[in-house]
C-alpha cells in the first residue's frame, strides 16, 4: 500500500471551476473518507485520485510516484461507487475480493486483504 498526496488539484469544465486547489496527505495505512452534500466535489475528486477524470490542476502521487497524467490502469487503484452493483452470485467475501483477484493476486494475500478490510470496516 501507498500513501495518496494531493497538491493544489483543480477541475474545471470550460470556465466553470468545480475543484479549487485541494491539498491532502494520506498516509500509508490510513483510513480516509470524503463526506458532504450531493454536488460538492466528493466523486470528481475521487475520479481524479483513479485517473477517470482529468486533472485540471495540481498534481496526485500515489507513494512516490507522480501519476497526473498516468493511464488509470497502470495507477494501481480502484474505486467503489455510492450506487455499488455487487455480483449477486458472489459471496461478500468474493465480491470484496473481486478487484484483486482480476489484477492476479495470489489466493492467500487476497483472502488476508479482504480480513483486514473486513476488520476495518466492521464487517466480519
Amino acid at each position: 500500500m501507498s500513501g495518496v498526496t494531493l497538491s493544489n488539484i483543480a477541475k474545471k469544465y470550460g470556465e466553470v471551476q468545480v475543484i479549487h486547489g485541494i491539498d491532502l496527505e494520506v498516509k500509508d495505512g490510513e483510513f480516509c473518507v470524503f463526506v458532504g452534500p450531493s454536488g460538492c466535489g466528493k466523486s470528481t475528486l475521487l475520479r481524479m485520485v483513479a485517473g477517470l477524470e482529468d486533472t485540471t490542476g495540481g498534481a496526485i502521487s500515489i507513494g512516490a510516484r507522480d501519476v497526473t497524467r498516468e493511464d488509470p490502469a497502470r495507477r494501481g487503484v480502484a474505486m467503489v461507487f455510492q450506487t455499488y452493483a455487487l455480483y449477486p452470485h458472489m459471496t461478500v467475501q468474493e465480491n470484496m475480493g473481486f478487484g484483486l483477484r482480476m489484477n492476479g493476486y495470489p489466493k492467500a494475500e487476497i483472502a488476508q486483504k479482504v480480513a483486514e478490510a473486513s476488520r476495518i470496516l466492521k464487517l466480519d
